[in-house]
C-alpha cells in the first residue's frame, strides 16, 4: 500500500474511534450524576463520621459545566477503550507477522482485565485515602474541597493503579518477542522493588506506609508470575531448538 493509502486508513480509523469516543461521552454525560455521587461520597462519609465539615465545591459559575465536560470525555475514553483500541490493533496488525499478531492481541486480552483490576482496588481503596487526608483538617477547621482538583485526584489515583498493573505484561510480552529473557528479568529483581515501593508511594498521597504495600504487594506478586511465564517459555525455547540442533547432528555447545 502507498503512503496515501496508509493515511486513508489510518484517517477511517479515527473517524471511527472518535464517534465511539463521543456515544461514550454522551453516554458520561448522563452517567456524571451517579459518578460525581458515588466520588463524593467517601468525603461525605468521613465528614460525618468523624464531624469534620468538609465538602466538595465549585469555584466559579462555570465549574460545574466544564467539570461534567472533563468526566463526561474520560468516561466516554474508558467505555469506549474496546472498540478504539481494536481500531488501533486492526491499523497495526496488517505489518505484522502471524506470532507477532498472537503476541499483540494476547497482550490486549491480558492487558484489559489487569488494568481494570487495578482501578478497582484504587476505587476500593479511595475511602481510605480520603479519610486519612481529611482527618488531618485542624479542629475548628472547614476543609472546603474544590471538585474539579479532586476529581483530578480520584482519576489520577486510578489511572496509575491501572497502569502499574499492567507493566509485568509488558515484561511477558517483551520475553515472548525475544527482546528479554527470564535471567534478565530475574537478575532486576532488586530494581523491580525499588520501583514497585515508589509506584506505590506515588500512587498513594498519604504516609501510611499499609497503604504503600496495598499496591506494592500485588505488583510484586504480578511481577514473579511474569516471570516464572518467562522462565517457562524459555525452558521451552531452549529445548525446542536443542532438539532441533540434534536433529541436523550440531553440536549446541559448540555453537
Amino acid at each position: 500500500m502507498r503512503l496515501g493509502g496508509h493515511l486513508k486508513e489510518f484517517r477511517n480509523r479515527f473517524f471511527f474511534s472518535a464517534l465511539f469516543i463521543i456515544a461514550g461521552s454522551v453516554a458520561g454525560w448522563f452517567l456524571f450524576d451517579q459518578v460525581f455521587n458515588a466520588l463524593q461520597a467517601p468525603i461525605l462519609s468521613v465528614a460525618k463520621d468523624a464531624h469534620i465539615n468538609a465538602s466538595v465545591n465549585f469555584g466559579t459559575i462555570g465549574g460545574a459545566f466544564d467539570l461534567r465536560l472533563q468526566v463526561s470525555a474520560f468516561i466516554g475514553v474508558v467505555v469506549s477503550s474496546p472498540f478504539w483500541l481494536y481500531q488501533l490493533w486492526a491499523f497495526v496488525v496488517p505489518a505484522l507477522r502471524r506470532r507477532e499478531k498472537v503476541y499483540t492481541l494476547a497482550f490486549l486480552l491480558a492487558a484489559i482485565p489487569l488494568f481494570l483490576g487495578g482501578c478497582w482496588l484504587a476505587w476500593w481503596a479511595l475511602p481510605n485515602f480520603v479519610h486519612a487526608l481529611l482527618s488531618m483538617t485542624p479542629a475548628g477547621s472547614a476543609n472546603l474541597i474544590n471538585a474539579n482538583e479532586y476529581i483530578l485526584f480520584a482519576v489520577r489515583i486510578l489511572l496509575l493503579f491501572g497502569i502499574a498493573f499492567v507493566l509485568p505484561v509488558v515484561l511477558v510480552l517483551l520475553n515472548f518477542m525475544g527482546l528479554l529473557s527470564a535471567a534478565a528479568i530475574l537478575k532486576g529483581w532488586r530494581l523491580a522493588v525499588v520501583i514497585s515501593a515508589f509506584i506505590g508511594a506515588l500512587s498513594t498521597p498519604v504516609a501510611d506506609p499499609t497503604s504503600m504495600f496495598l499496591l506494592m504487594v500485588p505488583l510484586l506478586v504480578l511481577y514473579f508470575v511474569a516471570l516464572g511465564i518467562a522462565a517457562l517459555r524459555d525452558r521451552f525455547t531452549n529445548r525446542k531448538k536443542a532438539k532441533m540442533l540434534a536433529e541436523y547432528g550440531i553440536d549446541e555447545a559448540a555453537q
